[in-house]
């Protein structure tokens, strides 16, 4: 006689393990009462299978979840806000008052006083106090067991440094590795903007001594793009930028309207200069001479976006982050026989001072808000406009110069006595 409790079996693939393809077989008394259809049965019953083996959470137990994760969450987001505060402020280029600051004897202990004002530092808050706190747990546990707090069959955690005597030069040809790699994206975005800015200005030079005053609207025009092409280029590879307002007093507002609509800003600010060099009466050798300064735009464009686009491997970043966190869980229980009690003060130092190493290639990883940009788009605007206002002067004292000259001369050639 069939149970009545037993509605029905699960019928496994193999008798030794459990899989997750079985079947369901209905008693043969049940199998002549009338369902909607077989698949729709094993539907419903995979689902009620779900549901009484995955019971949801209880509202309360959500809200204590999510009250508990926002808890932990506080230090981490402190110092995440403080970071990327920290990415948007503006880097100002040295003068030589900053050089002698710079190279001052006093440098080590005005930098170790403002340490509390390092983003850097204050970024590495959350993982130092994390693998701190970790020490201090295995240091009280080691100490209980040791003073017999705890029953007999608690082992003491420790363990022989010699893994870590091997794994050292790994991990620290590994930082290096990854800091270098950084340093390598910011050189190069450095240079970027070197050929963007000194492009700019040679740009500016050649229209100002090529055009001619019946151009002199289209020649401002022109000039006023090439002014705005770094500032476009800045607020497209900087996040947080504002266009609109570093471009209002370069540009018209309906030139302005047409590039803050553009989806390419910067190209949209090259393709004014292109048109404008069309529109002005110049020779076909002074044309093409022009027109070959657009290149070192659209290759500073180039380069820029693959850096913001590209970052390192990261595989490269996933394994180093892997590496150092593995090697400071595990820290205190290798110095445990040699430090005791100092395993605390020993964690503290090597993660704060590996992880800070590593954070620094994170941050020089994006080399454009590591540079003075906008002090770089300012200069470049001040030269053009400096260039622009002595060009009348400078014409002025050249004819001078030359009235002079053919003055003191004969008209046969001769110099006068």
């Amino acid at each position: 006689m069939t149970n009545s409790r037993t509605l029905f079996s699960i019928q496994s693939p193999t008798n030794a393990s459990f899989s997750s393809h079985f079947t369901l077989k209905l008693p043969s008394k049940l199998q002549q009462q009338s369902f909607p259809s077989k698949l729709s049965y094993k539907k419903f019953s995979f689902s009620t299978f779900k549901v009484r083996c995955c019971p949801q959470q209880t509202p309360e137990n959500q809200n204590s979840t999510s009250a508990l994760i926002s808890i932990l969450r506080i230090i981490p987001d402190w110092a995440d806000r403080i970071q990327e505060e920290g990415m948007k402020k503006k880097r100002s280029l040295y003068k030589h008052e900053s050089w002698v600051q710079h190279r001052s004897s006093l440098r080590h202990v005005r930098h170790l006083f403002s340490s509390l004002n390092s983003r850097v530092i204050l970024s590495l808050v959350p993982p130092v106090i994390a693998f701190t706190s970790v020490a201090v747990v295995i240091a009280s546990y080691n100490s209980a067991v040791s003073m017999h707090w705890l029953p007999e069959f608690f082992p003491v955690l420790r363990a022989s440094p010699l893994p870590y005597q091997l794994t050292a030069p790994a991990l620290a040809l590994l930082l290096v590795f990854r800091t270098e790699a950084s340093y390598s994206r910011f050189e190069t975005g450095k240079k970027a903007w070197t050929k963007v800015i000194a492009g700019t200005n040679d740009f500016a030079r050649q229209v100002i001594a090529c055009v001619d005053k019946s151009d002199a609207v289209l020649k401002e025009a022109l000039l006023q793009y090439i002014m705005a092409f770094p500032v476009a280029l800045k607020c497209h590879i900087t996040y947080g930028s504002d266009i609109a307002s570093d471009l209002k007093n370069l540009l018209e507002a309906d030139d302005l309207a047409l590039v803050l609509s553009s989806k390419h800003r910067p190209r949209c600010v090259i393709g004014f200069i292109s048109q404008c060099l069309q529109s002005l009466n110049l020779e076909g050798t002074k044309l093409t001479q022009l027109e070959s300064k657009i290149s070192c735009f659209h290759e500073g464009i180039g380069v820029c976006e693959q850096l913001a686009g590209i970052p390192i491997p990261l595989s490269y970043t996933r394994l180093t982050s892997r590496f150092l966190v593995l090697w400071h869980l595990t820290l205190p229980i290798i110095l445990w026989d040699d430090c005791h009690w100092i395993v605390v003060p020993a964690t503290f130092i090597s993660a704060a001072s590996l992880f800070c190493i590593e954070e620094v290639g994170v941050l020089i990883e994006e080399p454009f808000p590591m540079l003075a940009l906008d002090e770089l788009c300012q200069l470049v605007r001040d030269n053009i406009q400096e260039a622009m206002a002595n060009e009348k002067q400078i014409q002025e004292r050249l004819n001078a110069k030359r009235k002079k000259c053919f003055s003191e001369h004969s008209p046969n050639g001769w110099p006068t006595s």
